[in-house]
């Protein structure tokens, strides 16, 4: 086993620089032009979903309406029965959006910004609205809060989901913290899945605002790599806690079958639906119903939709082992980095030395390797440690990621040496 890196004296450093300046430059030759920035999905896993787009000969629904024309504001029936059946929870609790769940928690927050809930001021009316970031966490959740002028606090991980002490503590002493975004399965970035414990922490502690909101984006909920990760019943623990409409939930297809034309949904107590469902009713006549029958009539139902999943994992696992064998190949005897296997969902999470991340990335990007950017894992793009690296393995081929993970080792290792060596 080599010795970690940062016990190596300077003269093995300096030669340890130019071996690693000479293989950069070797990648950097190549003029390489390979994008990782984001978590899509690779034209093969967009390919093994084009039977969705081959199913409306017949536009009505079961119950004989017509999915052209307008109404049915929270979905049709039998996409909620769907939903309900896939995530273990009453349709009557749901309703369905357009393609975008991100777009439902904007207009959540817009809502509650706006109008307010359950008889409490509008949040636009307070002086300061603060929100609480678990961190690393997913930069689009930090961005709506940002919009709109929360002041964000950053919340460790644990191998449980975030410290619950901390979330407890803040959450109970200032009125001002409205809620707190949740990714609780295959978390993004990190892979982590929130314990049965801390879920009933989530729904049963004090909050000093009587309308504090958590919102549950069970994004990945259903893609598991390996065996499947049971989640603990978010309404179950905050109607436990006394706080039954504490919750606010979020999935989608987006990623089951397009992003472009998934179908999201949300799902909230009996009492916020109704509220939600008044506002939605000025905002939208109905989303789009055509797109609920062909997703519903390719994935028919849980059984199927597990089976769907399992062929889509069969695509990603590859991907998964590209990545973390590499890693464990290049940088785990050096101790040049640290990071988390995930059982499920879209990325894997690294932390560099503290003060390495920017310039790895930065190396990796010159070279022709695009990646998320350094920060972007923290709210306002700040990462205090410049230590963390979100990696997206699903949108390169399996052989443009082998050689877009090599030349990452490699600027990473680059990186950290020359930090070591003091030149930044």
């Amino acid at each position: 086993m080599e010795s970690p890196v940062f016990e190596l004296p300077q003269s093995e450093l300096a030669a340890l620089k130019i071996k690693l300046e000479a293989e950069y430059s070797a990648f950097a030759a190549q003029n390489l032009a390979l994008n990782m920035a984001r978590g899509k999905p690779s034209g093969k896993l967009l390919d093994h979903n084009n039977p969705v787009l081959d199913t409306l000969s017949d536009h009505c629904a079961a119950d004989g309406t017509d999915a052209r024309n307008y109404g049915i504001l929270e979905g049709l029936p039998e996409m909620r029965k769907f939903f309900g059946e896939v995530l273990d929870m009453d349709p009557e609790r749901i309703i369905v959006g357009g393609n975008s769940s991100l777009t439902l928690m904007y207009d959540s927050i817009m809502r509650l910004f706006v109008f307010g809930t359950g008889g409490n001021p509008a949040w636009r009316t307070l002086p300061v609205l603060k929100f609480l970031c678990p961190s690393p966490g997913y930069d689009r959740h930090f961005a709506i809060t940002q919009e709109f002028g929360f002041e964000m606090i950053p919340v460790p991980m644990t191998e449980n989901g975030p410290d619950m002490d901390v979330v407890e503590e803040l959450a109970a002493g200032d009125a001002a913290i409205k809620g707190i975004w949740c990714v609780p399965l295959y978390s993004n970035p990190q892979g982590i899945c929130y314990s049965d414990e801390t879920v009933a922490r989530l729904g049963r502690m004090k909050t000093a605002a009587p309308d504090f909101r958590i919102f549950w984006d069970n994004a990945y909920g259903v893609h598991h790599l390996y065996e499947e990760v049971k989640l603990a019943d978010i309404f179950a623990a905050c109607e436990a806690g006394g706080n039954p409409d504490r919750a606010y939930y979020f999935f989608s297809t987006s990623k089951i079958t397009f992003p472009g034309a998934g179908v999201a949904m949300m799902a909230a107590s009996y009492a916020e639906r109704k509220e939600i469902l008044k506002r939605m009713g000025i905002q939208t006549i109905g989303s789009d119903k055509l797109n609920q029958l062909r997703t519903l009539r390719t994935l028919k139902d849980a059984p199927t939709l597990k089976k769907h999943m399992a062929e889509l994992a069969e695509i990603l696992r590859p991907k998964f082992d590209i990545v973390l064998n590499t890693l464990e190949a290049e940088l785990r005897d050096g101790g040049y980095a640290s990071w988390i296997t995930p059982r499920g969902g879209y990325f894997v999470s690294l932390d560099t030395l503290d003060g390495c991340a920017k310039k790895s990335l930065e190396l990796a990007k010159n070279a022709g390797v695009t990646m998320t950017g350094a920060g972007a894992t923290f709210p306002y793009k700040h990462d205090p440690k410049d230590r963390n690296i979100r990696i997206a393995p699903t949108y390169p081929t399996d052989e443009e990621l082998q050689t877009a993970m090599k030349l990452f080792c490699v600027c990473v290792k680059l990186a950290t040496v020359k930090k070591l060596c003091g030149e930044y």
